[in-house]
């Protein structure tokens, strides 16, 4: 379990887990038409995608310039799930 967690795999696996849950999630709104249309999962997915990569990075003890870059994504990510809730 230490390994997983020293190499970053643990976050690979949960990125890829976050892709399949907005495969489901997408086709569930599909299909009828309840939930987040894919627009709002996708800015959601995004926010939480990169602090996924920032933590990874951290985790397997990249430079700081790519964890400030992925969290600075995942902030640009974020205020673009808020701002299209606030025009909601």
């Amino acid at each position: 379990m230490q390994e997983l967690f020293a190499s970053g795999r643990i976050i690979d696996l949960i990125l890829v887990l976050m892709v399949a849950e907005a495969a489901v999630l997408g086709l569930l709104y599909r299909r009828t038409g309840r939930g987040l249309p894919p627009r709002a999962l996708v800015s959601v997915l995004l926010a939480g995608g990169f602090l996924m990569l920032a933590l990874r990075a951290a985790l397997t003890g990249a430079a700081w310039p790519w964890i400030g870059l992925f969290l600075g994504l995942g902030l640009v990510a974020h205020l673009a799930d808020l701002a299209g809730r606030w025009r909601r």
